[in-house]
């Protein structure tokens, strides 16, 4: 027989004055959370629900315990991701047997059964185009690069460790550029910053641990960015990248409303956090921990983000090495200056995003617009960081998301031609923080177009950025779906012993 409507509506009464009881003897009521938040401000530490994130007094991003795993080289992160795949073979992999083949077909041996984009896979002809630029050797390790295109890179070629046999199995710039940086080409992964911003939390408590920038080029600036490629994907939301803009406001809607004073703003997510403290407690929900702790960065951040981008404590001949656009908002140089303050202020990852590396045709104008935007500001980045002592404890990271073909797409002639998409082998570099600067890595065959010596799955490079910041990259994983989710994909991989210190 089924209860009476009175003795159900008691029995309701009964548990929710249990639930009111046990309320107000824990300390979570509104009130209570409310006022224990308050205290915790004057006294220097919150008192959350275990696990939320901490407010005023404590710190915002907590890593995981036991992370790391060994003893870090690297602090933090500065990952320059040259988006549409650079040119290895007019950058870094020099071949100047191709002088010979000049406008000859690239031998079937050479291509064997390899796919192609459909942008060249109706082609007539596979002509072979040599680059038209001058490579030198410099250094003491006595590095082949363009320096007709990299002068000021050219100079720093013994701080950094170039990978020439990195490979991916995505052709097109959507699956490959998610798989540089989730470990797959399936779209929903966390990327690697917000991995190490989860994994190792952060050192500033007034920066966001993972900042994103998208600086605008010149050449293609409508080149699509994914959102995905700095997203927390299945991890908790708190750990997307941070996008600075590069015009008005660094980040939209931080500034107080007219009328409203900080100690307002204070005193209003206090409260706020009280309710989302008691919100958790009953629901458990972990995205009420990051609306806590991303309401809190946002009112650090008002501090923090002006002084943060104010460059008048620079000195001219810092201003200068950078180069001339490094006072002008959303642009390449500024941004890069901007990635060296943040590390220096704790932030855990800067990712720099400079898109308009896609060069199908008209190659040599559009690579040397390209290189004459970003050579001078790479190179004063890592001079910047060693001058500062800054360089042991810093990785910087410059790649794209495939190659370039030895073929020509479409007309080909001594001084323009165009590349079409070779994820079959490109070229990547690491230095500071525990790399051994001056080391090559791997080798291809006379056309760049086949990894004859070491082969480098993007997941391994990914692997050996993870062991320098102290993270074994199998150990760090995430329950999603039944699986536990590494950014290094479901393979084997390898840490790239060969080029670190």
């Amino acid at each position: 027989m089924l209860p009476s409507t009175a003795g159900a509506d008691a029995a309701a009464l009964r548990a929710a004055a249990c639930r009111r009881a046990f309320l107000r003897a824990s300390g979570v009521g509104a009130g209570s959370v409310a006022l224990s938040l308050l205290e915790a401000r004057r006294s220097g530490a919150a008192s959350l629900p275990p696990g939320a994130a901490r407010l005023s007094g404590g710190r915002v991003h907590q890593g995981i315990p036991g992370i790391p795993h060994h003893a870090p080289r690297a602090r933090s992160l500065i990952y320059i991701h040259t988006n549409g795949g650079p040119s290895q073979i007019d950058l870094w992999d020099h071949k100047p047997k191709l002088e010979e083949y000049f406008d000859k077909d690239l031998p079937p041996s050479v291509r064997g059964e390899q796919r192609l984009s459909t942008m060249t896979s109706g082609q007539a002809r596979f002509p072979v185009a040599p680059s038209k630029f001058r490579f030198e050797q410099r250094g003491r390790c006595g590095r082949w690069i363009n320096a007709e295109l990299l002068p000021h890179t050219a100079g720093i070629v013994d701080d950094l460790a170039l990978v020439k046999s990195v490979f991916t199995n995505a052709i097109n710039h959507d699956p490959a550029c998610t798989y540089v940086m989730t470990g797959n080409e399936v779209p929903g992964k966390a990327s690697l910053g917000s991995w190490l911003a989860y994994g190792l939390g952060s050192e500033s408590d007034d920066l966001p641990a993972f900042v994103v920038f998208t600086p605008q080029p010149d050449i293609n600036p409508s080149q699509a960015l994914f959102t995905r490629m700095w997203s927390s994907g299945f991890l908790p939301t708190r750990y997307t990248g941070v996008a600075l803009r590069g015009s008005g406001d660094p980040v939209l809607y931080l500034p107080n409303p007219e009328g409203v004073s900080r100690d307002d703003r204070r005193r209003m997510l206090d409260s706020l956090a009280a309710l989302n403290a008691r919100s958790f407690e009953r629901y458990r929900d972990p995205e009420t921990q990051t609306r806590i702790a991303q309401y809190e960065m946002a009112f650090r951040m008002q501090a923090s983000v002006p002084e943060l981008v104010d460059l008048s404590g620079e000195s001219a001949r810092t201003l200068a090495l950078y180069g001339d656009d490094v006072s002008k908002p959303g642009s390449f140089t500024h941004s890069l200056l901007l990635a060296r303050r943040l590390v220096e202020r704790g932030t855990r990852v800067v990712q720099i995003l400079h898109r308009g590396w896609d060069q199908h045709g008209n190659l040599p104008n559009d690579l040397r617009s390209q290189c004459l935007d970003t050579d001078q500001a790479t190179a004063a980045l890592v001079s910047d960081l060693k001058a500062r002592g800054m360089l042991d404890d810093t990785l910087v990271v410059w790649g794209g998301e495939f190659g370039r073909t030895v073929y020509s797409q479409g007309t080909l002639n001594r001084d323009t031609y165009g590349r079409d998409h070779h994820p079959r082998n490109f070229c990547m570099w690491m230095a500071g923080g525990g790399v051994r600067g001056g080391e090559i890595l791997g080798e291809t065959d006379d056309f760049s177009y086949n990894i004859v010596d070491t082969p480098v799955d993007v997941n391994s490079f990914n692997a050996t950025i993870l062991h320098l910041m102290g993270i074994d990259h199998e150990r760090l994983t995430f329950k999603f779906q039944g699986l536990d989710q590494r950014v290094t994909g479901v393979l084997e991989q390898r840490v790239l012993h060969e080029i670190l210190a």
